[in-house]
């Protein structure tokens, strides 16, 4: 989980995308409201979703593996429900 949270908060950092962090270890708040906005077709089997997710406000956008996939084809900005910056793909 810790390389995956990385993985993201990297790549965020690098193409200067704004975002907040948000802690749900610690904060039983930010855990409370994850689990409610991930949507049920979203949660595992059993337990509670872990992280990453990404959201944007309280749009729920994917899990690790779905902003993984985006990377990969170049579609990060459309998954992020952003607007590229002019010149990147």
């Amino acid at each position: 989980i810790k390389k995956q949270q990385q993985d993201v908060l990297g790549f965020l950092e690098a193409n200067k995308i704004e975002f907040e962090e948000k802690d749900i270890a610690a904060n039983e708040e930010n855990r409370k409201w994850m689990r409610e906005n991930v949507p049920e077709d979203s949660r595992p089997a059993s337990g509670n979703p872990l992280p990453p997710r990404l959201f944007n406000d309280s749009r729920y956008l994917g899990d690790y593996e779905a902003f993984f996939e985006a990377r990969e084809n170049n579609a990060v900005y459309a998954f992020l429900g952003l607007t590229a910056p002019p010149g990147s793909k």
